[in-house]
C-alpha cells in the first residue's frame, strides 16, 4: 500500500509544476488505516507546503487521528525557516505517527536534518520509497544542487527530411499549431528559455507563453560581440532578459530593461561559465530553442539533461533552399514517443557520456 499512496502524493505534486520554483514539487498525503484524511501540495512559491496543506485539509472529526496516521511525503520536510515555517516542527506539533518519503533533499539547509528532527521527536521514518520516480519529478531540483547548474532541456523541430531550418532567410514554419502551444506550455514550466544571436535576430521571437496561461520565463540570449538591434522583441522590457556577451567596460545604463553578463573566456569554457552564473542566480532549469550551433554546443560540452524533438510531415527541398541547416543528430535514451497532431515528439534523456 506504501507504493499506491506515495503515487498519489507524487500526482498531487505535480499540480505545482510551473509554480514554485526555486522550490521542489512536494505532494503530501495523510493516511489513517486504508483511509486517506488528508492531502495537498505546494501550489505557489513562498505560500503554504505540501504537509501543511495536508494536515489542514484533515477534517476537524479527524484530527484526534494524526498520532495513529502516515505522512506520505514526496520530498524531506524542510527544518529550515524560509518563506514559510519548518514543516518538520508542524508534523511534531501535531504528533504525526509515521512519515515515508521518497527522497532526501539535496538542498544543504536540509538534507537530512529534517529526517534527523521528526527521529529525534518520536516520529518513525521510512525513506526510498518510490524513489526514482521522486527524483525524476524533482529532476531540475536536485541537479541544481548536485551538478551546480540548471537542467538543460534542448527543444528543436525538424523536417522528415532532417532539416532544422535556413540560414539567413526567413523562418521556415516546421512544426504545427498544437506543437506551438504546448511549447509555450513548457514554457511556463521553466525558469528560463535560451536562443543565441541568429535566432534572436532572424526571428525576432518575444519567448513568451502568450499561448498558455502561465508565468514567462526569464530570456537570455548569447550575443558574444553586442551585435543585436535593440528594437528586437528581447529587449521590450515586458519580462527580464539576459544577455550574455564578451565585450567588457560596456556602459549598459541606457538599457534598463537587460540584465547584461560579462563572461570571459579566461576561467573555462563559456558554457560553464555561463551556467555558473545562472546557477548563481537560482535559475535552476532552462529551455534551449537556439538554432543548430547553439543547441550543437550544448550537446558538444555534454551539458545538457534531455532533448525535446518534434518531426513534422513537413518536406524541405534542399534543392530550394540551398542554405538549409541539417538537424543536429539526436543523442542519449529514448524516454518517450507521442504524436502531438500531426507532428511526432520524441522525448530523450542524457545517458552516461551524453
Amino acid at each position: 500500500m506504501n507504493e499506491i499512496f506515495m503515487l498519489r502524493a507524487l500526482e498531487l505534486a505535480t499540480l505545482g509544476r510551473g509554480h514554485v520554483s526555486p522550490n521542489p514539487m512536494v505532494g503530501c498525503v495523510i493516511v489513517h488505516g486504508e483511509r486517506i484524511i488528508g492531502e495537498g501540495w505546494h501550489q505557489r512559491y513562498g505560500e503554504a507546503h505540501a504537509e501543511r496543506n495536508a494536515i489542514f485539509s484533515v477534517r476537524p472529526d479527524d484530527m484526534h487521528l494524526l498520532p495513529e496516521s502516515t505522512a506520505y511525503v514526496t520530498l524531506e520536510p524542510c527544518s529550515h525557516y524560509g518563506k514559510q515555517p519548518p514543516c518538520a516542527d508542524l508534523l511534531i506539533e501535531k504528533k504525526i505517527g509515521r512519515v515515508i518519503c521518497c527522497n532526501d533533499d539535496p538542498n544543504p539547509l536540509v538534507s537530512g536534518r529534517g529526517f534527523n528532527k521528526l527521529r529525534a521527536a518520536g516520529i518513525a521514518v521510512e525513506t526510498g520509497v518510490l524513489a526514482p520516480e521522486g527524483r525524476e519529478l524533482n529532476a531540475r531540483f536536485f541537479t541544481f544542487f548536485e551538478k551546480k547548474r540548471p537542467y538543460i532541456i534542448l527543444k528543436w523541430a525538424e523536417t522528415t527530411d532532417g532539416f532544422i531550418g535556413a540560414v539567413g532567410g526567413k523562418p521556415v514554419k516546421i512544426s504545427g499549431d498544437l506543437s506551438h502551444r504546448l511549447v509555450h506550455r513548457w514554457r511556463s514550466e521553466e525558469d528560463a528559455i535560451m536562443v543565441g544571436t541568429n535566432t534572436a535576430r532572424n526571428d525576432n521571437p518575444s519567448l513568451n507563453t502568450r499561448r498558455w496561461p502561465g508565468k514567462n520565463p526569464v530570456r537570455i540570449v548569447i550575443d558574444n560581440q553586442l551585435s543585436l538591434d535593440q528594437n528586437l522583441n528581447l529587449f521590450d522590457g515586458s519580462q527580464p532578459t539576459i544577455v550574455y556577451h564578451q565585450i567588457d567596460n560596456e556602459n549598459l545604463a541606457d538599457r534598463p530593461n537587460i540584465f547584461r553578463s560579462f563572461v570571459t573566456r579566461s576561467a573555462g569554457p563559456f558554457l560553464n561559465q555561463l551556467l555558473t552564473d545562472l546557477h548563481q542566480r537560482n535559475i535552476q532549469s532552462v529551455l534551449v530553442e537556439g538554432g543548430a550551433t547553439l543547441l550543437q554546443s550544448f550537446m558538444d560540452a555534454g551539458l545538457w539533461d534531455e532533448m525535446r524533438v518534434f518531426r513534422s510531415q513537413t518536406m524541405l527541398d534542399k534543392g530550394r533552399f540551398t542554405d538549409a541547416v541539417e538537424a543536429p543528430s539526436v543523442r542519449g535514451t529514448l524516454a518517450s514517443r507521442e504524436m502531438v497532431g500531426e507532428d511526432e515528439l520524441s522525448v530523450y534523456k542524457n545517458s552516461p557520456g551524453g
